[in-house]
């Protein structure tokens, strides 16, 4: 192994250790030695790395973004409707919530009081949502009559991020079951009988499935 290697195994160390640290605690609790210790590392190599807490914050929101993006991209390739991959979409997210420490830190910390930075995970997710809407407007499967864009998708978002909020304390909130509730709900009031017919409350298994694979 390169010394490039190695120095890339120990910051991705320090950063899954770093997600699980404020996943469990917060930023405000979350302490640079139980980090280091977490990532099998000394607090020397955690400062070689990052200069503070605030900068390991900040490379667990940047890398929990980039899997929502990647997400994102992989789920909406698929080339089903726009409102299909809407679902798709929000199932993927859910999993990689339930899944995946670093994801659920970067939210919690993106809504953290104590610090404040310009990234904002659930204004991305909004605006993926806002995209998403857009797009089924543009194919003629929005429900004519159905409000403004800008209000479904707030309703859409508070929804989804209420998911979250509520899976901190009982995972069963993020479940499948629960996520394709939430859509069986919400489509009848976003679209017509002939495109409703064709949709999938539970998600597109193929599109769901490929969420996580990476793109090229």
């Amino acid at each position: 192994m390169t010394k490039q290697e190695r120095a890339t195994r120990t910051r991705d160390a320090l950063i899954r250790s770093a997600a699980r640290e404020f996943d469990q605690h917060g930023y405000a609790p979350a302490r640079l030695s139980v980090i280091s210790s977490g990532a099998g590392v000394s607090p020397g190599a955690l400062h070689f790395h990052f200069e503070n807490k605030a900068a390991v914050a900040a490379a667990v929101e940047a890398e929990a973004a980039a899997a929502l993006r990647r997400t994102a991209r992989n789920v909406h390739r698929e080339g089903s409707n726009a409102l299909q991959s809407l679902a798709d979409t929000t199932h993927a997210l859910a999993g990689l919530l339930r899944e995946d420490v670093v994801v659920r830190a970067g939210f919690r910390l993106s809504c953290s009081d104590v610090r404040r930075t310009d990234l904002n995970l659930r204004q991305e997710w909004q605006s993926c949502v806002q995209q998403r809407l857009a797009e089924a407007a543009d194919e003629g499967v929005l429900a004519a009559g159905i409000g403004r864009r800008r209000d479904l998708a707030r309703t859409i978002v508070a929804a989804t991020i209420g998911l979250e909020a509520l899976c901190r304390d009982n995972g069963e909130w993020l479940s499948p079951g629960t996520v394709t509730g939430l859509w069986r709900t919400l489509l009848p009031m976003l679209t017509g009988a002939a495109t409703l017919a064709g949709l999938e409350p539970a998600g597109s298994r193929a599109a769901v499935d490929r969420a996580h694979a990476p793109v090229g």
